[in-house]
């Protein structure tokens, strides 16, 4: 049986990535069971190692992208117990879920409730256990403390303005124009960066600063993100998206890092600052992660949760859908369906 997968020939712009035809399924060895993929998540994640520009993937094109993935057991290999065929599971491999089928071993999986829409289902993986691990596992954030996110309009950032709203916080978020209604619909305030500087826009709200920043953006950010805390305060760095928009250069990345890792720390204000990566904290606490997705799922189950989905896309159109993510023209996540499924 054939099926589909995207490859990345080599790193460079949305053309770079190509539909391939594999004549025959992939077999599951010893540990292994063969998924086939419902739904692959994409996101500013994806673009960066689009680029090659994501640290954290040191191999070389050719390969298949795809951060994160939702699907069904379809074989189980030689020895794997704890999952039969029909049993819905996700993982988060960082590449290699752009694809109809593939194997993965057992061990890496998170079992899910049947009946989650699949879109749905895959926001939980790499957006929303970002950010859930941001509001739980750094800092036990009291309901009503205040929070500034940027970026809110984009896949972690309403993650985190719903999962702010669950905990009872008073939350802004910093989006264009264009977002606005978005941002309002998790309750927060939304803040148009583009059209006054948000420290100023915040104050007007917060005089004495937010308990916590969650900024995304890159080094010149996290500077103006950390005058935005009052005393107490903790800002939380988790990205670098305008290193990649090419809105910051390297050199002021650099300094911001040095400033999170070692300058702040030297300054008596009360203030805290640090650096969350998702991959490298499940590489260190892999049971906390399968345990945070699933309470994650569970709170979808229950609609609890409903993550904002701009367009479900064939995989096919993989490339359209990054480019609209290089414009960031996407309101919430684009998720890529597998149609055959």
């Amino acid at each position: 049986m054939a099926y589909k997968k995207i490859v990345l020939q080599a790193f460079g712009g949305p053309e770079q990535l190509k539909v391939v035809e594999e004549p025959e399924l992939p077999e599951p060895v010893a540990g292994e069971v063969r998924v086939k993929v419902l739904a692959a998540g994409t996101g500013f994640t994806d673009t960066i190692v689009r680029q090659g520009q994501y640290v954290d993937v040191k191999d070389k094109p050719p390969f298949v992208p795809g951060y994160d993935w939702f699907g069904v057991v379809d074989k189980v290999g030689q020895g794997v117990e704890g999952f039969r065929e029909g049993d819905h599971v996700a993982d988060m491999p960082v590449i290699g879920g752009y694809t109809e089928y593939l194997c993965v071993s057992a061990d890496q999986l998170v079992k899910a409730p049947a009946g989650l829409d699949p879109a749905e289902a895959v926001a939980m993986i790499l957006s929303y256990t970002t950010a859930y691990q941001m509001l739980t596992r750094i800092r036990n954030i009291k309901p009503g403390s205040s929070c500034l996110v940027h970026a809110a309009g984009g896949a972690v950032g309403t993650a985190l303005l719903e999962l702010c709203r669950l905990q009872g916080l008073v939350v802004y978020g910093t989006a264009s124009a264009g977002k606005k209604s978005l941002v309002e619909r998790f309750g927060a305030t939304h803040i148009d960066y583009r059209q006054a500087a948000f420290e100023t826009e915040l104050m007007s709200h917060e005089p004495d600063g937010v308990d916590v920043v969650f900024d995304t953006l890159g080094g010149k950010s996290w500077s103006r993100s950390y005058k935005c805390l009052k005393k107490g305060g903790l800002l939380v760095a988790y990205g670098a998206l305008q290193l990649t928009t090419g809105e910051e250069k390297l050199p002021s990345l650099i300094l911001g890092f040095a400033k999170l890792s070692l300058f702040w720390k030297l300054i008596p204000d009360g203030k805290q600052a640090t650096f969350y990566n998702i991959q490298r904290r499940r590489g260190s606490h892999p049971e906390e992660f399968k345990a945070d997705v699933s309470t994650l799922f569970d709170l979808l189950a229950q609609g609890k949760l409903k993550p904002a989905i701009a367009e479900r896309m064939p995989l096919t159109q993989v490339a359209d859908a990054h480019r609209r993510i290089d414009k960031a023209a996407v309101e919430g996540k684009i998720v890529l369906i597998n149609q055959h499924a």
